[in-house]
């Protein structure tokens, strides 16, 4: 291990350790920095804890923090179940790219999708909110003639929307934001955007869940 990656693992620390000082307790047990969502329930059914994970394709952190979702689901096997939740920012983006993934998730190909997108988008800065652009990524992937006509006619427009309700309803500004178990939700604002350090954060939390 080098010089680099101790620095990084101990400033990861570092700031794990100074935000549980004034975060941790909020839930016994279950250490981290997180907040919980007033009337909502915590909910774990002693197998598996469900992880939503609200994106945006437009998001770069969100781009960035692709990488780390196998490590984490890696550290609980068969134990979490991911379900991403794909949002935008107003004028800032398009519920378009949002309805592809929906739509290549139907047919199990969610995860090529949502890497297609970001290649485009953050790679190869193509516009992902053009039809075009999108039905032309569909068809690299394989899908067919109903993913260009589901596409157009807003199959999933009314999905997106309720993910934006969600998102709202729960107090969201930024993404990515986890929402573990029901009602814990982090993201890296309190940690200064350090993905090191949201990764491990993330890790506590459901170490502290999966060991109640």
């Amino acid at each position: 291990m080098n010089f680099k990656n101790i620095s990084v693992i101990l400033m990861s620390l570092a700031l794990i350790l100074i935000s549980m000082s004034s975060q941790a307790g909020t839930i016994p047990g279950i250490a981290g920095v997180y907040d919980t969502i007033p009337g909502e329930e915590f909910k774990y059914d002693g197998k598996t804890v469900e992880v939503v994970e609200f994106m945006s394709f437009y998001c770069h952190t969100c781009y960035n923090f692709e990488s780390s979702i196998p490590v984490i689901r890696g550290n609980f096997p068969n134990k979490i179940k991911w379900k991403t939740v794909p949002v935008y920012w107003g004028e800032h983006g398009s519920p378009k790219p949002g309805e592809a993934y929906l739509l290549a998730e139907e047919t199990g190909k969610g995860e090529e999708m949502k890497k297609a997108l970001f290649e485009a988008q953050m790679v190869q800065k193509r516009n992902i909110g053009d039809i075009g652009v999108l039905e032309s990524i569909g068809k690299k992937l394989g899908l067919g003639s109903d993913f260009s006509k589901n596409l157009r006619s807003g199959k999933k427009a009314e999905d997106i929307q309720k993910g934006m309700d969600m998102a709202k309803a729960y107090g969201l500004n930024e993404t990515p934001t986890l929402i573990i178990a029901g009602n814990i939700k982090t993201d890296s604002h309190k940690l200064e955007h350090n993905l090191d350090a949201f990764r491990q954060n993330i890790i506590a939390i459901l170490r502290g869940i999966l060991k109640k």
